[in-house]
């Protein structure tokens, strides 16, 4: 039978010295990672903006290189399906650079959708299978689609801002992760 896995278990798989010795830089990422958390929900349409202009970018670069990748194969039979997902990245890249707003609403409605179809899944699923702990799956996927249902009732309004309250969430959370590792680090 395996071994219950606590937090004080990621020792075995660290260096637990160099662990110990560097707490305080943990504690200080951590801290930072809280601070630009609470500043990406403050300021959650701002970052909702940056992070559509970053994909843009991104997808557009991307475009730009998959289109080149296609033109590099074109003898092979993936020249037309590698030139059309280099072409649609592009569109879709340079849509988001020269309408963020645009693109950061329609994300959100995706985003609810994917939330209230992936909740409905996740709960049958649970309910169907049964496994061990099933209940905190379902529950998983009720919280879920809850959340994919108050997006869209608050669509396209919500499109402004939840992405950027996500952002902040995660660094909030990954904030309170690195606060802990280093206050346990400590310890060792």
């Amino acid at each position: 039978m395996d071994k219950p896995v606590n937090f004080k278990g990621f020792s075995n798989l660290y260096d637990s010295s160099a662990l110990k010795d560097n707490w305080g830089w943990f504690l200080v990422l951590g801290l930072v990672f809280i601070a630009l958390g609470i500043l990406s929900i403050i300021a959650s349409t701002f970052v909702t903006l940056i992070s559509v202009i970053f994909l843009g970018s991104l997808l557009t670069i991307g475009g730009i290189l998959q289109t080149g990748y296609a033109f590099w194969l074109r003898k092979w039979s993936v020249f037309f399906t590698s030139l059309l997902a280099g072409i649609v990245y592009i569109i879709a890249g340079v849509f988001l650079l020269m309408h963020p707003l645009a693109g950061a609403i329609s994300l959100t409605l995706f985003l609810a959708i994917f939330y209230i179809i992936g909740g409905i899944f996740r709960i049958a699923s649970s309910v169907y299978l049964r496994f061990d702990q099933w209940q905190w799956a379902c529950f998983s996927g009720f919280i879920k689609f809850l959340l994919g249902v108050l997006i869209l009732q608050q669509w396209p309004s919500s499109g402004l801002w939840i992405i950027g309250l996500f952002i902040g969430i995660d660094f909030l959370f990954f904030g309170w992760f690195w606060v802990i590792m280093s206050l346990e680090s400590k310890k060792l």
